[in-house]
């Protein structure tokens, strides 16, 4: 017997690639379908029938309310949060005073605030105390999400909520998988774009494809690690929002961050990519904040502390690369 659905009216909050995509995916389900745009120049564009500078080539229906009106978009019955991590705390000020008690707040960033060390769910949990928390990751670019490409997420949050929002969700194309483990869907989605650059600067420097496995083996290894260390289960971090997330983003050069580990490997500097205008790579915030919270449990995590000092400036490339292979030879 099919679940009932009990949410009828979603809101995606953040008009990015990924939130536009989201917003797309609702629509497929069925959901009557909101979508809050900050940029004035996007929802201008959205509302003429222009497309969206973050998401082209993909059409957006008539159908998806845009809206640059928070407090309106705030009226849906569920908000998925599709802001980048490191604004997450902020915007999540900002959004409090909208919320109704017990309103379903969905976390659709993946990071880790870097001055805090936290997970976005525990950014979220203490900046939303009343809300109803979940936290929604996988392999999932949104460019194939917008498109109506075969898409399978996880969705975790405590009591029925995830099952609930699965069912709102969920499409042919777009198939969410329920969890109660938020720590490690968060945690996967946030360490994997480490990893990816990692991955990608050893694809840039011209290091070879076994090299590029055994990074990601062993990255895998070190996010395991930390996610155990946290209290995150295994299954879970083997699952799409660890091991599928990590693999689709450190292989592929759709991926940012693996993209811009390339162009790293290959000599450009950090400025040349983070100019304004380019694409955000969340990894670069993400590598000092992962290592602070292992260091903080005790959890040895030799790949992200290298990746955390080169993209600080701290390690030239050469002894970030020197440094991961001349680590004692251990058992597996």
């Amino acid at each position: 017997m099919s679940q009932p659905v009990s949410f009828s009216h979603i809101a995606i909050l953040g008009a990015g690639a990924w939130g536009t995509a989201l917003a797309l995916a609702a629509l497929a389900a069925g959901r009557r379908t909101s979508l809050w745009v900050r940029e004035d120049d996007v929802l201008a564009d959205m509302a003429r029938g222009r497309g969206n500078r973050f998401l082209p080539g993909v059409a957006i229906p008539e159908s998806l309310h845009v809206t640059g009106d928070l407090a309106e978009a705030c009226k849906a019955q569920v908000l998925l949060l599709a802001v980048p991590a490191q604004v997450l705390h902020a915007f999540a000020d900002n959004l409090k005073p909208h919320l109704t008690k017990g309103q379903p707040v969905v976390v659709c960033a993946k990071g880790i605030e870097k001055d805090s060390g936290k997970l976005v769910t525990e950014v979220a949990a203490e900046s939303l105390p009343g809300a109803a928390l979940a936290i929604l990751s996988g392999p999932s670019f949104a460019r194939d999400v917008g498109r109506g490409l075969p898409t399978a997420v996880t969705i975790a949050a405590k009591g029925g909520l995830a099952s609930q929002l699965q069912a709102a969700l969920g499409s042919p194309a777009f198939r969410p998988y329920a969890s109660d483990d938020l720590i490690g869907v968060a945690l996967g989605g946030a360490a994997k774009n480490v990893y990816a650059i990692a991955c990608g600067v050893v694809e840039g420097m011209g290091l070879g494809e076994n090299a590029r496995a055994a990074l990601l083996a062993r990255s895998f290894a070190e996010l395991t690690r930390l996610g155990e260390n946290l209290g995150a289960r295994r299954e879970t971090l083997m699952g799409l929002s660890g091991l599928g997330d990590l693999v689709l983003t450190a292989t592929s050069p759709s991926s940012r961050n693996f993209s811009f580990g390339i162009e790293l490997g290959r000599g450009k500097t950090l400025a040349e990519l983070s100019a304004p205008g380019l694409p955000l790579a969340e990894g670069v915030a993400t590598a000092p904040a992962l290592v602070k919270r292992a260091r903080a449990g005790g959890v040895e995590m030799p790949i992200a502390e290298a990746m955390a000092d080169l993209l600080s400036g701290a390690l030239p490339m050469g002894e970030a690369v020197m440094r991961l292979m001349s680590r004692k030879l251990t058992v597996e």
